[in-house]
């Protein structure tokens, strides 16, 4: 299931994390610490605050200590970890499968569709790519193909 920006911070919510907005300093458009989520008050669209809200909720479930030093790897790991799980938790390869069943193509279209941005479907295409390859099997029906992007409807032989 994706998420929007609200079910995200109801998730949040539930979890006992607050989701706070601040004016944050330097490149940081979000930050997640001992049970609170920060996220940068000058974030123009809530398509881009679902974005930084599920990484940072990706923070919540997966790492651990301060993480801020990305010159070590481990930071770098656990960096890593918290965008695995939220390009999972918005883009799940079910709903590429629906969005090809619906007609939906380019990736404009598809991120609207998706409820995320640009950016965010192209960051986590890349890591699918790395993790699966050119291709993953979506379901007994379904390939999702990464480059080009697109699905491929299996039939079954009669």
């Amino acid at each position: 299931m994706s998420y929007s920006y609200e079910a995200l911070s109801t998730e949040a919510y539930t979890q006992g994390v607050d989701v706070l907005e601040k004016n944050l300093r330097g490149r940081n458009k979000g930050l997640y610490g001992d049970g609170v989520i920060l996220l940068d008050k000058r974030i123009s669209t809530i398509v881009e605050k679902a974005c930084i809200l599920a990484e940072e909720l990706g923070h919540f479930h997966t790492s651990s200590g301060n993480i801020l030093d990305q010159k070590d790897i481990r930071n770098r790991k656990q960096e890593l970890r918290a965008r695995q799980w939220a390009y999972q938790c918005m883009i799940p390869l079910d709903r590429i499968v629906q969005a090809h069943h619906v007609r939906v193509s380019g990736r404009y279209d598809l991120a609207e569709y998706l409820g995320i941005t640009e950016e965010f479907l192209q960051a986590a295409i890349d890591r699918f790519t790395e993790k699966y390859g050119l291709s993953v099997k979506a379901d007994d029906r379904h390939i999702v193909v990464f480059n080009p992007l697109g699905v491929i409807e299996l039939f079954p032989e009669s």
